[in-house]
């Protein structure tokens, strides 16, 4: 543990399983007290925050549907409410839904990019009110902003586009005040979302490594950029991607 966090509170969205609770352990070995939430299972979220606190640190589960945006603005609230301040945010909160694009329901590209987009955009608004010089927002997109690869991925890959593009934007709106915005951009990473029969097997061989990620490397990405090393770094999307890209 190196402590690089003591005295800071973060919140992770979508933070009871994956990448999103791989953030969430690292935020808190490095001394933050960290709040996350979780949209359904009340015994995974029950188990990490019992398992960080066994460990010595804060934890705190908030049941909460990133599609709500007062879900979105309440978990904010509590977070700071409950630790008395925020300094870290992370969105990780995120749908994947894919279909042919002549079979795509308009009812499902509204709802992933209000989880995908538009709680990105409300959690960075409650939580900037609150922010202090040395605020840290990461958002979590993708690999797809760049390069879809394959089929049935356009609405996916719009909204981690987007994600990246309002990363920019927002980098400068709250650069005056000190705070910094990064997008950190995943390629195929082992989580439930790539759990699927053959998934791997398919997809290592596209990565220069010759693998998958594994779901603390992104996390360790995370937790340079919640850090003070990382006080010069805004604006930017960190991909993380085994040469996916290259």
């Amino acid at each position: 543990m190196s402590h690089s966090l003591t005295e800071k509170v973060a919140l992770v969205t979508g933070g009871s399983r994956g990448i999103g609770a791989a953030i969430v352990r690292r935020l808190a070995q490095d001394g933050a007290a960290v709040a996350f939430t979780y949209s359904s299972s009340d015994d995974r979220a029950k188990a990490l925050t019992a398992e960080i606190e066994a460990s010595g640190g804060k934890a705190l589960a908030i049941k909460a549907d990133s599609a709500d945006p007062e879900a979105v603005r309440n978990a904010v609230a509590t977070t700071v409410s409950h630790f008395g301040a925020l300094d870290i945010l992370v969105n990780n909160a995120g749908i994947l839904m894919l279909a042919p694009l002549e079979e795509f329901a308009l009812e499902d590209f509204d709802r992933m990019f209000a989880v995908n987009v538009r709680a990105v955009f409300v959690g960075v608004q409650a939580a900037a009110r609150h922010m202090q010089a040395g605020g840290r927002i990461i958002n979590i997109g993708s690999v797809v902003a760049d390069r879809s690869g394959f089929a049935t991925s356009s609405v996916y890959s719009m909204t981690k586009g987007a994600i990246a593009s309002m990363t920019r934007g927002m980098a400068r709106d709250l650069g005056p005040r000190g705070i910094t915005v990064n997008t950190i951009q995943p390629g195929p990473t082992a989580t439930d979302m790539n759990g699927a029969p053959g998934t791997e097997e398919h997809l290592s061989p596209l990565m220069a490594l010759g693998r998958m990620g594994e779901d603390r490397e992104i996390a360790s990405l995370a937790a340079y950029l919640a850090s003070a090393e990382a006080s010069f770094v805004t604006g930017s999307a960190l991909t993380i991607d085994g040469g996916y890209l290259a």
